[in-house]
């Protein structure tokens, strides 16, 4: 986080300072956050439901993603091509916790609303993390407190934690994941444990009133609670591992897939957009035409439909699920190579929907399943093991202590089958993003 040679050794005095700061910083980052989550959340609900009623279509026609995707794509590949910031990080290079500049939030923001809502298989968290740490940056410089230092850094990480656990339904969520991704950075990381906590929870109490007191409904990720077993019996616990292995290897032909497509990004960015968001389309014209069912339910992160999958499986065929699959795969691959987001909601969502699928096998409950295909997913895809395990356990609620071993298998599984296969560009330098 900091381009400082010097490690980073504050005073007591700083010390204070940096912990009252990263409190006060929580604040106006998470009405900015719920801002632009409102935002997102509006568009989405717009385009993929109000607009095809108002029409009267009900469900959204076959043809609907085409000219939406469409868009999507002209307006997100003209950000990441004109505008500073390339439109963000590349989502294919997994997330990232280095602070923004400040002039780079307009194009970063740009290039999320023209991706997320409009269509692409991609979350909000990568956004909301730039959002977070652009935005603490500019309050810590208003209130005197140096850029390019080590203080500015635990500022702007504690910016982006608070920013970030307006999505996952905890701030322990969003803790773990920030500084496990800043884990390498040593004595930064460890100094920025307490103002994260602080920025985190200030962040989740304002950010929750705030859902309370104007009804505005936001994208954050949640589940019904599920009647799951007591505790995993021997049959779950031998299923998991194979299933986790098998996740690790289709999360690799995801990856090779948005490689494929940022390779190509990189020269010509424009058109890279365009056509993945086209590719998206479709996909998803493609799963409407061959299950009768709707588009939308392809299209986007998958937040919306997870908790009717996890809690009314049965709603789904299973050649219908099995399309679902493919298809938002090959769309959440070319998604993470040309367009802007982050890389988790989509993870969950098909680790959960591969659960259900798996829950036919002979003794394999559906409620362990459905966790250890999230946790492989999520795990595979990030790949953060710790912050995997926390962010599915917290999900599951109620079935949280009944299925962490389920969890910690899938975890560990998926984590060291995804280091040992043979990926893609795993020796190259990461694209700027």
């Amino acid at each position: 986080m900091s381009t400082d040679p010097q490690p980073y050794e504050p005073s007591r005095r700083d010390s204070l300072r940096v912990l009252l700061l990263s409190c006060l910083v929580g604040i106006p980052v998470s009405l900015l956050a719920f801002a632009f989550l409102a935002l997102l959340h509006k568009m989405g609900h717009l385009i993929w439901h109000e607009l095809p009623d108002d029409l009267g279509m009900g469900d959204p026609d076959w043809w609907w993603p085409i000219p939406w995707l469409a868009l999507g794509g002209v307006l997100a590949g003209a950000a990441i091509r004109s505008l500073p910031g390339k439109g963000g990080h590349v989502p294919i290079d997994g997330l990232g916790a280095e602070p923004v500049i400040p002039r780079e939030l307009p194009g970063i923001l740009l290039a999320a609303l023209a991706c997320l809502p409009l269509g692409a298989v991609l979350g909000p968290e990568a956004p909301l993390i730039a959002l977070g740490t652009g935005s603490a940056l500019l309050i810590a410089r208003a209130m005197g407190l140096r850029q390019q230092t080590g203080a500015s850094g635990v500022v702007g990480l504690a910016g982006g934690t608070a920013a970030v656990a307006a999505i996952f339904g905890s701030p322990l969520a969003a803790l773990v994941l920030m500084l496990e991704m800043v884990s390498s950075k040593g004595a930064l990381a460890l100094r920025a444990i307490a103002p994260c906590m602080l920025a985190a929870g200030t962040g989740s109490l304002v950010f929750t009133g705030l859902g309370r007191w104007t009804g505005l409904q936001t994208v954050s990720l949640g589940l019904p609670d599920l009647s799951g077993p007591a505790r995993p019996d021997l049959a779950d616990l031998l299923w998991t591992v194979p299933f986790a292995i098998v996740i690790a290897v289709a999360v690799r032909e995801v990856h090779q897939i948005g490689h494929w497509v940022a390779d190509r990004a990189r020269t010509r960015p424009f058109t890279a957009a365009v056509s993945a968001a086209l590719t998206v389309a479709v996909c998803a014209s493609a799963y409407a035409l061959i299950t009768d069912r709707s588009p939308a339910e392809l299209v986007m992160s998958g937040q919306d439909e997870l908790p009717e999958l996890a809690a009314q499986p049965g709603s789904w065929a299973t050649g219908a699920l099995i399309a679902l699959i493919a298809f938002k795969a090959i769309a959440y691959g070319v998604s993470l190579g040309a367009l802007r987001g982050g890389p988790i909601f989509p993870a969950l969502f098909l680790g959960a929907a591969a659960g259900t699928l798996c829950a036919e096998l002979p003794g394999y409950g559906a409620v362990p399943a459905l966790a250890a295909g999230m946790a492989a997913a999520t795990a595979a895809i990030l790949p953060m093991p710790v912050s995997s395990a926390v962010l599915v356990t917290l999900l599951l609620g109620p079935n949280a202590v009944a299925m962490s071993p389920i969890v910690l298998i899938a975890v560990v599984v998926a984590f060291i089958s995804e280091q040992v296969i043979d990926r893609p560009h795993a020796t190259e330098p990461a694209a700027d993003g």
